[in-house]
């Protein structure tokens, strides 16, 4: 007959608290890796499944999906979970949302906590690069959807657009309205970083840089702000070069150089453009109104859903790799 352990039992036997216990099952980065491991030896010799978890595995249907976002504060992610959410309770699931930042460590350590659960889908914002976490995605076994960026290798399902191809068509966009002598703005993360790729690439094409010659960039850390905004025109209109356009990673970087351009008698657009990412519900209210560049956030979340009630219903998807594309929304400022 199999023994049923309580947390009580195993933290007996590991010689801690019942409260240690359910932290290093729940919150495995609160508790030190000594401690850890001591629990871990225990709940491995002995084969105990923690509640929440026990109903999971006895059923393949927790009904209940992981989104994991590097920030829960900036607004660009908040479309694409709201739809997800609302896509996911119509379907009677469960939304659980988990705070990654903007380093690989972390979300090693909360992706572990996240598959613990055995959620029926994961979905992660921008692709995966650490080869822990992929791997550790693969033998899981769990439905990943990884959104908001494209690669020709994702670990299952994929929802997004190409960063590079944003950043070069904002560049061909601002030189064939005239202007010659743009420079970036934009958060030090993986994704930006590819649409500056794409920038620097297109602007070399258009004769816009000689060789060995880059477009003027200011790096921000993420999330990004309008502090950071108006700080970084700040910086720009410092150095020698001189621009006449700036494309920003996010609307709130952009607000923030409009502010600072207005705060010192800078024309927008006639002496400088702004360009900014995610078409926030501020952008076509400013004064004048941002030109940027929208995302269908909705879309994306609504397809993430689709594609996890799918698979743990057994359905094919159709298309496990969707590019949805983007859109500039020319408005005033550029």
């Amino acid at each position: 007959m199999s023994h049923h352990f309580t947390v009580h039992d195993i933290a007996k036997m590991a010689g801690v608290s019942a409260m240690t216990v359910s932290r290093a099952l729940n919150h495995p980065e609160q508790v030190s890796p000594a401690t850890l491991e001591k629990v871990m030896v225990v709940v491995r010799s002995t084969g105990f499944v923690p509640n929440g978890m026990a109903g999971g595995l006895r059923s393949s249907k927790a009904r209940l999906v992981a989104a994991v976002l590097p920030t829960l504060t900036g607004p660009v992610f908040q479309e694409t979970i709201q739809a997800l959410n609302q896509a996911l309770d119509a379907q009677g699931y469960q939304l659980m949302v988990g705070q990654s930042g903007y380093d690989s460590a972390r979300e090693d350590v909360l992706l572990d906590a996240i598959i613990r659960r055995r959620p029926d889908g994961i979905v992660l914002t921008g692709i995966m690069r650490s080869l822990a976490g992929r791997k550790q995605l693969l033998t899981s076994g769990i439905p990943v959807v990884e959104t908001w960026d494209l690669t020709p290798t994702p670990i299952d399902m994929l929802v997004g657009f190409s960063n590079e191809n944003i950043g070069a068509e904002v560049c061909a966009f601002l030189h064939q309205r005239g202007y010659r002598r743009p420079a970036l703005i934009c958060g030090d993360d993986e994704r930006a970083r590819r649409r500056n790729t794409g920038f620097q690439r297109m602007a070399r094409t258009l004769g816009l840089t000689q060789e060995g010659q880059d477009v003027p960039l200011v790096l921000t850390p993420p999330p990004t702000t309008l502090g950071a905004g108006r700080s970084g025109l700040a910086e720009l209109l410092a150095r020698p070069e001189g621009i006449d356009a700036v494309f920003c990673s996010s609307d709130m970087l952009a607000l923030g150089v409009l502010i600072e351009a207005q705060a010192r008698g800078l024309a927008v657009p006639g002496q400088l453009a702004i360009v900014g990412l995610g078409d926030l519900g501020l952008a076509a209210s400013l004064h004048p109104a941002l030109t940027t560049v929208r995302i269908d956030g909705t879309r994306i979340g609504q397809t993430a859903a689709q594609y996890i009630v799918d698979r743990a219903d057994g359905r094919p998807i159709a298309e496990p790799i969707l590019d949805i594309g983007f859109s500039i929304v020319a408005r005033q400022t550029a």
